[in-house]
């Protein structure tokens, strides 16, 4: 009997999970934070007065760890400067190298020795002191010129702090500082038709999620976002079941930051929005979930070509 006991409580847990997990994969967006932020994507949104708290961490991306940096160190590397390539680096200090390498050699044609008439081993050690000193002022100019070269991340919001949206250019930061900035990016705009598009694709993107409506996805979503909704949709359709999500209506929302990466805009919003989410049976129509009224606080982000629409990027929780 008491084996028994145990066989039931171990079939009332696993119930309990199962419902749990239904409850997880319902609404679109729902089951995870999911998708894409650019070089972003690891870093966390700026907090706004609609999601004051932390951001869920995007689990579910295609965006691999490092890509930008290591894309950025490729072009630094490709391009002159003040450490080109070259034999000796060329550049400023590959230059300073070669010229001070070829007054030695100089000197040894003309029977004076690599470092004749420099008063002996006192001036050596000057001329090394010398080389030294050039070097150093040499990668403080060269760090504080790539940071006037690289554009600023912008951090926009109505509600931001500017405690903790600063940013730090010129001398300052070439003695460090802003070490946890995220990657250089330039402004966005975001204008009122851009904020009605966020809204609107609020409303469409749980629409055709709702209806089960792929074609409709794809116009509104990016690639990897309709990936993640095919794979959420296929698992509903096994279990047999069908997410209606209706009612949906922006109660609140606000700009947490806005950036460019190349030809490519970014925008992530934090919302604030009331909706009806039911999973009904999908053979009976009965409701097996939900069905009463609920609010969600979600940060959706929207990625648009140069002069394109809007598309939904990302989804994180709040």
């Amino acid at each position: 009997m008491f084996r028994h006991r145990w066989i039931i409580a171990l079939a009332v847990m696993t119930a309990a999970v199962v419902l749990v997990a239904a409850d997880a994969d319902a609404r679109a967006g729902r089951s995870s934070s999911m998708g894409s932020r650019g070089s972003h994507t690891y870093s966390a949104p700026p907090s706004t007065s609609t999601s004051p708290t932390a951001a869920a961490p995007i689990n579910r991306t295609m965006t691999q760890p490092g890509a930008t940096a290591t894309a950025g160190a490729a072009a630094g590397a490709a391009r002159p400067g003040l450490l080109g390539g070259g034999l000796f680096g060329g550049g400023l200090l590959g230059g300073l190298a070669a010229g001070f390498i070829g007054a030695g050699l100089f000197g040894m044609l003309f029977g004076h020795g690599a470092f004749g008439g420099m008063g002996g081993f006192a001036s050596i050690l000057g001329l090394m002191l010398q080389i030294g000193l050039v070097v150093i002022v040499a990668r403080l100019l060269f760090s504080w010129w790539q940071r006037r070269q690289s554009p600023q991340p912008a951090y926009a919001s109505a509600n931001a702090n500017p405690a903790t949206n600063q940013s730090f250019t010129g001398l300052g930061g070439m003695f460090g500082g802003g070490g946890n900035a995220a990657p250089a990016s330039a402004p966005v705009t975001v204008a009122k038709e851009d904020y009605d598009a966020f809204e609107r694709l609020l409303e469409d993107v749980q629409a055709a999620y709702s209806a089960e409506d792929l074609n409709a996805l794809r116009r509104e979503v990016t690639p990897e976002m309709l990936s993640y909704f095919s794979e959420d949709l296929a698992e509903n359709a096994s279990r047999g079941v069908i997410n209606r999500v209706t009612d949906v209506k922006l109660l609140q929302g606000d700009l947490s930051e806005a950036w460019n990466e190349g030809n490519a805009d970014y925008a992530t919003v934090a919302m604030r929005f009331a909706l009806t989410d039911t999973l009904v049976d999908r053979a009976s129509g009965k409701t097996v979930e939900g069905g009463s009224p609920s609010e969600v606080t979600e940060l959706w982000t929207f990625m648009r070509a140069r002069g394109g629409n809007w598309l939904l990027s990302a989804i994180q929780q709040a």
